[in-house]
């Protein structure tokens, strides 16, 4: 039956039943539709129905600032706005749905980004809290990972995010990539056997870093209170999958063969586990380090190259919009690629538009709430919103800032692959150029130009009203 054919017996049922006084009745059709229409139904028909739903009636109000000029580019809050939309200024338009508003309101730039944006970079935000976790055995810990497989162009570096109970064993292992971790909470007990039968052991807590070679074999047990850290590791590649484990190496190598290498007989091995441990439970480590300091003839790791750093300890360099604290080969030898710095920015400042001309930047983000800006040249530029657990990336010479938008300080790892901490400060650059250039460049005032600072700033305060309540909590 054609599309006209059933319309008109439709509209004589409905004729028929209202001289009737009873309603229309439906034309009969099968219980159950088939899965495919009618062929009729493809393209023009006189007969088809067109909707005239009213798309524009769309509930919602707008963010402070977001009917400003999109240049201007204020971060929008839409933590209590009711359904977001995705405007800014004069550009844009209502989004009748369907729609995310939870997702939207964590990601304002992107849904409403400022007028500066333009096409897209590449994507340089990953939440862990997306990473799939791999859950370790009787209630042990747990990880989750950040790689190329979820950040395709972050290919200089991977994240892992870790978590031991109190006398959980990261079991024994080792890695064809680099380790290099940062201490996020709690406390652990390190140990590790280089090429030359070197020994070596330690513990560490919250804000302390490690470090172990490529290759070298190594455990972790969290201590009492239990611990969590972030792994980062010099291939963007890297898997936790892909990890050399104790567990898997006895598993897959005929006990004769172990028989004979270790030289004990083939039942030592007869309750091995039958595959990975991965995060398992444990005996409580000795409160006395000195009971597990293992050394044989080649004694312990010189501190000369020694893989911990008790960075908890060193005090943060302060200025008015916050602190910055740097460890990198210069301070921490045995970690020769990797430099980091731990940043905290106040609430209305910045960490500065700047770029790292030897590396490329990936960042964890610790604490708070922030956006940042990625510009690739020659006029791509896309901005992110990061909340604590993202991962940010930036390419090397690719310039951003790091903007605190929330009421509490941001705390963020900077980590690069390089032999030492270093960046470009635009401020310090255009202050550091000759007035006459930068004036005829960016056509920009003489007393616009005098207030570039000569200095890098690392972070700027802000609004004069924030640096002078920065200043005050500075001095005291």
């Amino acid at each position: 039956m054609t599309r006209l054919a059933f319309g008109l017996l439709y509209t004589a049922s409905f004729i028929s039943s209202a001289i009737a006084g009873s309603p229309p009745a439906v034309p009969q059709r099968a219980a159950n539709p088939p899965l495919r229409g009618s062929p009729d139904l493809a393209g023009y028909d006189p007969s088809n129905i067109i909707s005239d739903e009213d798309t524009t009636k769309v509930e919602y109000e707008l963010a402070p600032g977001q009917s400003d000029d999109a240049k201007i580019g204020v971060f929008l809050n839409f933590d209590n706005i009711e359904h977001p939309q995705p405007i800014r200024g004069a550009k844009g338009g209502t989004d009748p749905g369907p729609r995310n508003d939870a997702l939207s309101a964590m990601n304002s730039d992107l849904l409403a980004p400022p007028g500066t944006d333009h096409g897209q970079t590449i994507s340089a935000k990953w939440p862990m809290a997306l990473s799939h976790s791999k859950l370790g055995l009787d209630s042990a810990g747990w990880s989750r990972q950040q790689n190329t497989n979820v950040m395709p162009d972050a290919k200089l570096m991977a994240g892992v995010d870790m978590r031991l109970e109190p006398h959980a064993y990261r079991e024994l292992h080792w890695h064809v990539a680099s380790e290099w971790a940062l201490m996020l909470n709690g406390s652990a007990r390190i140990q590790a056997v280089d090429e030359d039968g070197q020994t070596f052991i330690d513990d560490v807590s919250k804000g302390d870093v490690w470090f172990f070679p490529a290759g070298v074999p190594h455990s972790i047990q969290g201590l009492e209170g239990g611990c969590e850290f972030m792994l980062v590791f010099d291939d963007g590649a890297f898997s936790e999958d892909n990890t050399f484990l104790a567990s898997e190496v006895f598993a897959h190598n005929p006990k004769s063969v172990l028989s004979k290498n270790l030289e004990v007989p083939t039942s030592a091995f007869d309750n091995i586990p039958s595959g990975e441990l991965f995060i398992f439970p444990g005996t409580p480590a000795p409160k006395d380090i000195e009971k597990q300091n293992i050394t044989g003839s080649a004694g312990p790791i010189p501190k000369s190259k020694t893989y911990s750093y008790h960075w908890s300890e060193q005090e943060a360099h302060r200025v008015a919009g916050g602190s910055v604290k740097i460890v990198d080969p210069l301070t921490f030898p045995i970690a020769k690629d990797f430099s980091a710095a731990l940043v905290s920015v106040k609430p209305g400042a910045m960490r500065e538009i700047h770029w790292h001309p030897s590396s490329d930047e990936w960042t964890f983000f610790i604490a708070g709430k922030a956006r940042a800006t990625l510009f690739t040249p020659p006029n791509v530029a896309t901005t992110y919103d990061y909340s604590a657990g993202d991962v940010a990336y930036f390419p090397q010479s690719n310039n951003h800032y790091i903007e605190n938008v929330g009421d509490t300080d941001v705390i963020f790892l900077e980590v690069l692959q390089a032999d030492h901490f270093s960046d470009i400060s635009l401020g310090q650059w255009l202050g550091l150029t000759s007035p006459q250039i930068v004036k005829d460049t960016l056509k920009l005032s003489d007393e616009t130009i005098s207030k570039f600072p000569k200095e890098k700033p690392l972070i700027v305060a802000g609004s004069r009203e924030t640096r002078e309540k920065l200043a005050v909590q500075f001095v005291s």
